[in-house]
Parts: C-alpha cells; sequence; structure tokens
C-alpha cells in the first residue's frame, strides 16, 4: 500500500525547493530569509489560534497548513544553508518527545501532578547537556509577547518549587500589588507607578496559572466579549437614532447591562 501521507509531506518539500530555485524560483520567495520570514510565522500562529476561537474547523485546517508552510520555509532556507533539512527537524522532534515522555514509551510511573516537574527537569537537563551556559530562564526568549513570557518564566520557577503551594497566597499577592499601585498613584511617581502596574498584570498572570488557565486566551475572550456588547449598544443606539455624543453615560451603562444580559442568554 503506498503511503501518501509521505508522499503529500515529499511534495510539498518539493514545491518549497522549486519555490527557491536560484533560476527557476518566485523572486518574493527567494528574497527572504529567516528574519523576513519570522513575522509570518509568529503572524500565522496567531490565525491558528484565532480559528480555534472560533470553532471553524474548516479555517483551522487551512491555518494549521499556513503555519506547516513555515516550517518547511525555514527548513528549506536552512538546507541551502547546509544547518539541517526538514527530516532533522522531524528526526530531532521525534527523539525529544519520546526522551520528555518516559512515563509513555518507557512505561515509567510518574503520577500526573509529576509530569510538569518531569517535563522541565528534562528540559533543563538539556541544556545542561548544550554547548551553551545558561541559566533556568535563559531559554525563555524575551522577544515573544510580554504575558506569554510571563507565565513561560513562572512555569519555568515552578518547576524548580518556587511557587505558591496553593492559590489563597496568590489571591492576597494580588491584592498587595493592587494596593501598592495605589500608593504610587497618590505620590503621583509616574515611573513607579508604571512598575507596580506590571506587578500587578504578573499577579493577574500568575493567578491564572493557578487556575489552570491560559492568560492570552482568557483576555482574548474578554475582549470579544466587550466588543460584542459594545457593538449592541451601537446598534441600539443607531435604532433609536441617537450617537454616542448624544446620549447620557447613565444610558449607556443601561445598554451595557441590557447587552450583557442579552449576550449571556445567547451564550456569549
Amino acid at each position: 500500500m503506498v503511503d501518501k501521507s509521505k508522499y503529500q509531506v515529499d511534495k510539498l518539500l518539493a514545491i518549497m525547493a522549486k519555490l527557491r530555485h536560484p533560476d527557476e524560483g518566485c523572486e518574493w520567495d527567494l528574497a527572504q530569509n529567516f528574519k523576513t520570514i519570522a513575522p509570518y510565522t509568529i503572524e500565522e500562529a496567531y490565525e491558528v489560534a484565532q480559528a480555534i476561537e472560533l470553532d471553524d474547523m474548516q479555517q483551522l485546517k487551512s491555518e494549521l497548513g499556513d503555519l506547516l508552510f513555515q516550517v518547511v520555509f525555514h527548513s528549506q532556507m536552512a538546507e541551502e544553508q547546509g544547518e539541517f533539512s526538514f527530516n532533522e527537524v522531524v528526526e530531532q522532534l521525534i527523539d525529544k518527545l519520546q526522551r520528555r515522555h518516559p512515563h509513555v514509551f518507557k512505561k515509567q510511573a510518574i503520577g500526573k501532578e509529576g509530569l510538569t516537574k518531569q517535563w522541565e527537569k528534562l528540559k533543563r537537563q538539556e541544556n545542561h547537556d548544550s554547548d551553551t551556559e545558561r541559566t533556568l530562564l535563559d531559554s525563555v526568549g524575551s522577544h515573544m509577547p510580554a504575558m506569554t513570557r510571563a507565565i513561560k518564566l513562572q512555569k519555568k520557577a515552578s518547576g524548580v518549587g518556587f511557587d505558591w503551594p496553593n492559590i489563597k497566597p496568590v489571591f492576597d499577592k494580588l491584592r498587595e500589588e493592587v494596593d501598592e499601585l495605589e500608593a504610587e498613584l497618590a505620590l503621583s511617581n509616574n515611573k513607579r507607578t508604571l512598575e507596580e502596574l506590571g506587578d500587578v498584570m504578573f499577579s493577574c498572570v500568575n493567578l491564572a496559572r493557578h487556575l489552570d488557565a491560559d492568560p492570552d486566551w482568557v483576555l482574548r475572550e474578554t475582549n470579544q466579549r466587550f466588543k460584542d456588547r459594545f457593538d449592541y449598544i451601537e446598534k441600539s443606539l443607531a435604532e433609536k437614532g441617537s450617537s454616542w455624543e448624544s446620549v447620557p453615560s447613565s444610558l449607556l451603562e443601561s445598554l451595557w447591562e441590557e447587552a450583557k444580559q442579552y449576550l449571556m442568554e445567547q451564550g456569549r
């Protein structure tokens, strides 16, 4: 039986190689390098997340293909430089997955609570075995979105036991940071105020982590709820022949509550 999936992957790699062919390729693709392609890679990852948020499986299939193309593009450029190939990327991924899941592939008995610590321990061992000496948190890239980096930093620290034992002190810490922010606001110290605001945000991320929630995902859903409610008010005003500027704030507040109730009933 022909392995159709392998044929499709080989076909995809051949198409990418042709796009980058120095004589017959696409001018745009040939002009790219790792740095110029990186923003597209990030953009495609966000579009995958958006498709999931919309629960649109057809769009997700399409966006996953676009993200796969980014992997193939980077691999092709690396192969041209004699660095590595797509197959080597896959081989390294297979090795990493098997190495980091001994409870699956080596049948080691590890409780659910110990899985995260095991994962971080194995990653630290990999970093220790590499040629570059790094601290524990050096592996968390500084160029990723700030909220994503915050939760990754916290997870790394938690992996070695630097964490609150339960959620109660996380709430206590959040309240403490809010109080400190309010105190700096009273002193009109702009630099310290912004620092305290950052601490509040970092604590909110920590709270999300302890709730086993992705803070970026939670905020995405909040953003959408805000937009849906705002759109509802805008439509209501248009139906009344009113504008934002012509109505009192009390009416806007009333419409906001009306929007919340209506959208909740709609499951939004």
